[in-house]
């Protein structure tokens, strides 16, 4: 690893640079904060650990660029504050990560996790920010009433011995390519995928696995589950290569997305991301920091503050954007309207901002 250097506050998660990669993040309530750079996604011990300090620091953001890293760079970080002395031996994950791995070894059980060593973390991976390419495949944009939209499960459409694909492509967005042509001979324009963002398959009563995805970990990575392969950096490129093939057959993708909790829990569930990047900023807590819960999931998401609204706007710009993804539909949307202690909003920030942005003006 070369020169460190301040960095920048924008943007958020990691970016690839001329001369190395800048991280930035979100953490207002953080006292201190260590960038961790691991060589294998399976290391109890990191390669490097940079901490930072103040002038690394502005405002509510904490920055800084490493030279000589470069794409597929493996990283995590220690979020230290005032309240949390006895979680800074969590490693945590970006909560903006475009790639995450160590996904082999990981354990969901704090308590058994922080015991073993840092293979059983999650850990983010440094990927290109290249935007999708729309005048080679350009959206479809059927107007709404001519559109007929199919909704389906990535992971189960083409599980069945009889969809004839390749047992490895099986359940994965590259398997559903190959089911395209009979999904556009049903005359449908549009295709809805229930959950893609990157999930706990754990996050479900002892014995079971979660299926469906409405649990994320992340709102910036396509769940590896989906994906043919182990190699992290192939979970963008092949969400990308379905929607060029589905756009090149006139076909919108539409994705179902999950903003309003996570898959942390409440006060007893584990600390994977957002929890120490600033649990009073992202959840909604009373007063003594019990987790309020409108979702029935554990946690509710705080989209009334700043912040908050900013990572659910560059996460939907990053599927929208760079991904190419043509339209949202917001699973339990109605709990994004409310404020603080769970109160109703009549003039909801986050929707306000989402048909404000120009970037987002030609989505569904």
């Amino acid at each position: 690893m070369g020169k460190v250097k301040i960095g920048t506050a924008w943007p958020l998660g990691s970016l690839v640079t001329p001369n190395g990669v800048n991280f930035s993040i979100a953490a207002p309530q953080a006292t201190n904060v260590q960038l961790l750079i691991f060589k294998n996604e399976n290391d109890d011990y990191p390669n490097e650990t940079i901490s930072l300090d103040q002038k690394n620091k502005s405002e509510d953001y904490w920055h800084i660029e490493l030279e000589g890293l470069a794409e597929g760079a493996i990283y995590a970080y220690k979020i230290s504050t005032d309240k949390n002395k006895d979680k800074e031996c969590h490693l945590v994950l970006d909560p903006c990560a475009r790639a995450i791995t160590g996904w082999e070894n990981y354990i969901r059980t704090q308590k058994e996790k922080v015991s073993k060593g840092y293979r059983h973390f999650l850990k983010g991976v440094v990927t290109a920010r290249d935007y999708f390419d729309f005048e080679t495949h350009p959206r479809p944009k059927h107007a709404w009433n001519k559109t007929i939209i199919y909704e389906l499960h990535v992971g189960g459409f083409t599980k069945n011995p009889d969809s004839n694909i390749n047992d490895s492509r099986k359940g994965t967005f590259i398997g559903l390519i190959e089911k395209i042509p009979y999904l556009k001979s049903l005359g449908i324009t549009s295709i809805e995928l229930l959950p893609v963002f990157a999930f706990d398959v754990y996050d479900a009563p002892e014995g079971r696995e979660n299926y469906w995805g409405y649990s994320p970990i992340n709102w910036f990575t396509p769940h590896q589950g989906f994906i043919n392969g182990y190699n992290p950096l192939e979970a963008r490129k092949q969400f990308k290569q379905f929607v060029e093939v589905c756009h090149d057959n006139g076909l919108e993708v539409l994705l179902d997305v999950v903003y309003n909790h996570t898959t942390e829990g409440n006060q007893n569930g584990p600390n994977i991301s957002w929890k120490n990047f600033g649990s009073k900023t992202y959840y909604h807590q009373d007063e003594n920091e019990n987790y309020q819960d409108v979702s029935g999931c554990g946690n509710s998401i705080a989209a009334n503050r700043p912040l908050v609204r900013k990572l659910i706007l560059e996460s939907l710009k990053c599927w929208a954007i760079e991904l190419g993804v043509d339209g949202f539909r917001f699973d339990l949307g109605i709990a994004l309207s409310r404020g603080d202690n769970l109160i109703p909003l009549d003039k909801p920030p986050l929707f306000e901002e989402i048909e404000a942005d120009p970037q987002l003006s030609d989505i569904k």
